[in-house]
């Protein structure tokens, strides 16, 4: 079983090195403590973060553990699922309006519901890009039909950027299991609750408690039926783990 060691992972350090990602199929994933708690029992999703193609520290717990375990990678500052779509998406409305070419980003994942909320915010913040989505079934696995269907909407959107949006870790494993069947060039990133972030159903912390590193700590306060197992649990596991890789 592939064992994930976070002084061994190739980390993005700081938001200004997501400028220098190449252009082309690129796969983005990002990294917080409760994924990297499951990888350590789950062997497809830590090769999945292991060898995609950039790792974003989407938590604060990453960045400091990585700076006292002497890992390979020291990132900065924290970069949230959130800050690479802000970022991704500007870029290219930035870039299609430069060139006068409309380009293509497509989400696949969540409901039909959420991805119209997103369709509709979309045309507004971004109105240079075209946006497309598609909406899988809600399995815990897809039988080969479902995958078939999945990877037939990508290749025929042709997207100049992709998000999947499936929670971890069955995006994550998702996307490297059939990454040499898409047959698309551009950067894919796995965002999970960005999806409803910018549609509107679930919302962010304010800036305080982002600022603070407590977005985690408000998303128990607003869900603790849903979130209590992964913090109260996970935290506490999360700094064992870290101190069994020392």
């Amino acid at each position: 079983m592939n064992m994930l060691r976070l002084r061994d992972l190739s980390i993005v350090e700081s938001r200004d090195a997501l400028k220098v990602i190449p252009d082309g199929k690129v796969l983005i994933n990002t990294i917080n403590a409760h994924s990297y708690n499951i990888a350590q029992k789950d062997g497809a999703f830590a090769e999945a973060l292991m060898n995609g193609g950039f790792l974003i520290p989407d938590g604060a717990s990453i960045v400091k553990a990585c700076r006292w375990l002497k890992a390979k990678s020291q990132p900065v500052e924290r970069i949230a699922g959130w800050d690479l779509f802000a970022f991704e998406m500007q870029k290219l409305n930035d870039n299609s309006k430069k060139e006068d070419v409309v380009r293509r980003v497509m989400f696949m994942g969540s409901s039909e519901k959420v991805l119209k909320m997103i369709r509709e915010r979309a045309v507004i913040d971004y109105p240079n890009l075209e946006v497309v989505t598609y909406s899988p079934p809600y399995k815990v696995l897809f039988s080969e039909e479902d995958n078939a269907k999945t990877i037939e909407a990508i290749n025929s959107a042709r997207p100049n950027l992709l998000w999947i949006g499936m929670t971890a870790p069955k995006q994550e494993k998702w996307v490297y299991e059939h990454w040499e069947e898409l047959d698309i060039q551009c950067h894919v990133g796995t965002i999970g609750a960005v999806f409803d972030f910018y549609a509107g159903t679930m919302h962010r912390a304010p800036i305080w408690w982002q600022k603070h590193s407590l977005e985690w700590f408000y998303r128990l306060l607003k869900e603790p039926k849903r979130m209590w197992r992964r913090y109260l649990i996970g935290n506490p596991l999360f700094l064992w783990y870290v101190w069994h890789e020392s």
